[in-house]
């Protein structure tokens, strides 16, 4: 399976924007809705046209557990929707699956639809998480804020959400953002059972074994490559640590 990017350059998004109009206006606003509001694509196509047409924010359950969240609908988008859902039946399904169609578009033709998309203007790195992981990312750049999208898209860490966004953990963001209580929580694990220590070594094993491999002739470059992106994160993290 390929990795999923967010579609981090501009130019390059209304591009690919464009790109779904061609197709059918139904899988743009499907993308804007997702782009807007951080909304996976199964929520979306739940969706009729009574669900959305006319809110600023709209509910819905995501995970195994079925938490409740709440996602923000901005007024450009509620504008884009007013516009899509004019004169149709509010029953309707809002992005339905062929014309005269009374069933929701299916995720496999959603899928199919994007990548497609993508490779006409040389995108191979898109798929149905395309959407959430472009909204989270530039959340993120517009406010540092990971913490709230951690909570919104129901990770257990903000180090998972980071990954998901393809950008590097900022440690001085995280430990501002540390409470207290956080931080006694910590202090409790790394002591328990000798956690802290236990983790650290596993660490130290691991720069000892990639030491060792560095004079592996059968080692290719990937190998290296690989090897250079994790020292590289490793000092970037260390560097804030020590700051």
């Amino acid at each position: 399976m390929n990795w999923v990017s967010p579609i981090k350059d501009e130019e390059t998004l209304e591009h690919f924007k464009q790109k779904l109009r061609e197709v059918d206006d139904k899988y743009y606003i499907m993308f804007e809705i997702g782009v807007g509001t951080g909304l996976q694509l199964q929520e979306i196509l739940k969706f009729k046209n009574k669900d959305i047409r006319g809110k600023s924010s709209i509910e819905a359950y995501i995970g195994t557990k079925n938490i409740k969240k709440v996602f923000e609908i901005p007024k450009e988008l509620q504008k884009i929707i007013l516009d899509y859902t004019e004169g149709k039946d509010p029953e309707d399904y809002l992005i339905i699956g062929h014309a005269g169609s009374k069933t929701p578009l299916s995720r496999e033709q959603a899928y199919r639809v994007f990548k497609n998309a993508g490779k006409e203007i040389g995108l191979n790195s898109v798929g149905a998480q395309t959407m959430r992981k472009t909204f989270a990312w530039k959340y993120y750049k517009a406010t540092n804020d990971i913490y709230y999208l951690q909570k919104l898209l129901n990770h257990a860490s903000p180090s998972i959400t980071y990954r998901y966004i393809g950008e590097r953990p900022d440690v001085d963001i995280v430990l501002k953002k540390m409470t207290a209580e956080e931080n006694e929580r910590s202090r409790y694990l790394l002591y328990k059972d000798n956690n802290g220590k236990k983790r650290i070594q596993k660490l130290r094993e691991l720069l000892d074994e990639i030491e060792k491999e560095m004079d592996n002739p059968t080692n290719n470059d990937a190998y290296y490559g690989r090897v250079d992106c994790l020292l590289t994160e490793w000092e970037n993290l260390a560097e804030n640590f020590k700051e």
